[in-house]
């Protein structure tokens, strides 16, 4: 059975590459009918915290993407410390009792001889000392372990990039565990994957580096690797690393401000995977039923925000109504107006087709909430007209149809110009120069108030 499994520390945010690496991950498992564990990486005790790792889980959930098992790390620390004691008995790790700067010494030491920072079991022996075995134990220290790394070519086939091959000597011996306790990413990452059975490591080319140690780790445990598939890295559009620097890049900013979970799926599948046919708009079945790791790319790709924009606007167009209305009173009550207006919907499908993101709703909305209090220079004519056409409308049935014939009579009677008359009118009733469609907003307020707006102009 396929078991992947999606990664995070909590330390921050879900940014949109994190999110990727999860909807793959997950793709991949509900297509496989395998298993999509969450696992919190939360051995960085200084920058973890409980408050991300809720925020993370919010986020996933938030995008639709549920897990089938959930570990967090910090609950597994005697794993870690037995497997590392097992790997020094069988002599393919040690102790390490060097303080974290006499080891920081000793890279210092090597790099200025021109040598690479390859730490070997040699250059630790002279603080292995009774004494320092004390100050240890009597400080409540741990000794770092490190694992001893094997002198030999080692290569693998990744999924997206082929074969990947990493020379003998490339590396030296490293730490797999910390004197505080806490396991390296590199060690933790190998027990835990290894003890939940992960099949494929589905992940960001910039964890290929770290393929190498957990390779030589996965040979000394003597289990079997799985597989892996190394995914483009997520650009901006200047060809750079995606960073704050570009605008929004997390998943909470996002639906901050009013993507859609669904879009930002959408666009997320398509950066480094896509479909057979080219299709581009595609619900979640549609991704599930045609993912596959083989199709994933291997050059960068490039986070296109008015992209997102478009396809944003493609599913709000296309969502119900209601839902529509319950996903825009947050943004509406954030500006101010009232989310329980009685024509909330007619007023969403006004301006609907012209809303990229939810959080411009209220200002392509607010004149329907408040009186925008303008007053308009009308001529003598079309002021003649407008008291004709008030009166034919306090009488008629309130439709669109009803209100577009109330208008024709009073303004053939006083040769009143369409443009220039519905230009003002327009402004009038909304202080805005374009909008909605006039027959569609003189509805959507009612007799009432269009009265009350208009006769400050009438005055």
């Amino acid at each position: 059975m396929v078991r992947v499994r999606f990664a995070p520390s909590p330390t921050g945010y879900l940014h949109v590459g994190g999110a990727r690496t999860a909807l793959f991950n997950w793709l991949f498992a509900r297509k496989e009918k395998g298993k999509f564990i969450l696992r919190i990486e939360d051995t960085d005790l200084e920058r973890s915290k409980k408050e991300y790792e809720e925020r993370l889980k919010k986020a996933i959930k938030w995008l639709g993407l549920d897990w089938d098992e959930f570990y967090r790390q910090s609950e597994r620390l005697d794993l870690y410390r037995s497997v590392a004691e097992n790997l020094v008995k069988s002599g393919k790790a040690y102790y390490v009792y060097a303080y974290p700067e006499e080891i920081e010494r000793i890279r210092e030491k090597l790099l200025s001889e021109g040598k690479p920072p390859h730490y070997s079991e040699e250059m630790f022996k002279e603080y292995d000392t009774p004494s320092r075995r004390k100050e240890y134990e009597d400080k409540g220290l741990f000794p770092a372990v490190f694992f001893k790394m094997p002198s030999k070519d080692y290569s693998f086939e990744d999924i997206v990039r082929g074969e990947i091959i990493f020379k003998k000597g490339t590396i030296g011996d490293f730490a797999i565990m910390r004197s505080n306790g806490m396991p390296t990413y590199n060690f933790a990452v190998v027990v835990d994957d290894a003890d939940m059975r992960i099949t494929h490591v589905v992940r960001g080319d910039d964890h290929l580096s770290n393929t190498l140690r957990q390779l030589a780790l996965y040979e000394a445990l003597e289990k079997k690797s799985p597989r892996f598939a190394h995914v483009s890295m997520i650009l901006g559009p200047d060809g750079k690393k995606l960073s704050k620097r570009h605008g929004a890049t997390s998943v909470e900013e996002m639906r901050d401000r009013g993507i859609l979970s669904e879009a930002l799926v959408n666009y997320l599948v398509l950066l480094g995977w896509s479909h057979p046919e080219g299709k581009e708009i595609m619900d979640i079945d549609e991704m599930i039923t045609n993912f596959s790791l083989d199709r994933l790319g291997k050059n960068p790709a490039i986070f296109d925000f008015e992209k997102l924009r478009w396809m944003n606007s493609v599913y709000i167009k296309k969502i119900p109504a209601d839902r529509l209305a319950e996903l825009s009173k947050p943004f509406l009550k954030r500006a101010g107006f009232d989310p329980n207006h009685p024509r909330l919907i007619d007023i969403l499908e006004a301006v609907k087709d012209r809303l990229k993101e939810l959080s411009e709703l209220p200002e392509l909305v607010d004149y329907f909430f408040r009186d925008p209090e303008v007053k308009v220079d009308f001529e003598e004519n079309e002021k003649k007209a407008l008291r004709e056409i008030l009166k034919n409308l306090e009488d008629i049935d309130w439709n669109r149809k009803s209100i577009i014939k109330a208008f024709s009579a009073p303004m053939k009677k006083y040769k009143v110009r369409g443009k220039d008359f519905f230009h003002k009118l327009r402004k009038a009733l909304s202080g805005k120069e374009e909008g909605v469609e006039l027959d569609v907003m003189i509805y959507i307020l009612g007799f009432e108030e269009i009265k009350k707006r208009l006769e400050r102009s009438l005055e």
